[in-house]
């Protein structure tokens, strides 16, 4: 049996559980129960074996350049676009518009602090189910 070594995702963030908040939205990931708004680091548990956690640990100083990692979102129901307006919606900016005329491409989003995440296309859109 394959054991994914990747066991959190780990994000610095000015206020963790803020940032924590916008990325459950994103994932449906929930916040670990015990975690509580003023604590320096929130885990966001997939609940799911071999899925790593989100982890949100607070750090002094805010975001100065352009992220080196980022995650691909592919939304698990409804549209690239409803996806996007959604995360607009929840405080999101967008950053770069890839987004094509035929219906292929993706959107740039930063999150409440700047880090970039990618929304692609969602399964049904690429005709995966």
């Amino acid at each position: 049996m394959f054991l994914n070594p990747v066991r959190h995702i780990t994000f610095d963030a000015l206020e963790p559980y803020k940032v924590a908040t916008f990325w459950s939205a994103v994932t449906g990931f929930p916040i670990r129960p015990d975690d509580l708004a003023d604590d320096d680091e929130i885990l966001l548990e997939p609940g799911q074996p071999g899925v790593p956690g989100l982890l949100f640990i607070r750090v002094p100083d805010g975001k100065t350049v352009k992220n080196r990692v980022h995650l691909d979102i592919q939304p698990p129901t409804g549209t690239r676009d409803e996806t996007v307006e959604r995360l607009i919606g929840l405080g999101a900016k967008l950053v770069d518009d890839r987004r094509n005329e035929d219906g292929t491409g993706w959107a740039v989003l930063a999150d409440p602090e700047g880090n970039e995440l990618c929304i692609e296309r969602s399964a049904v859109e690429r005709g995966l189910v």
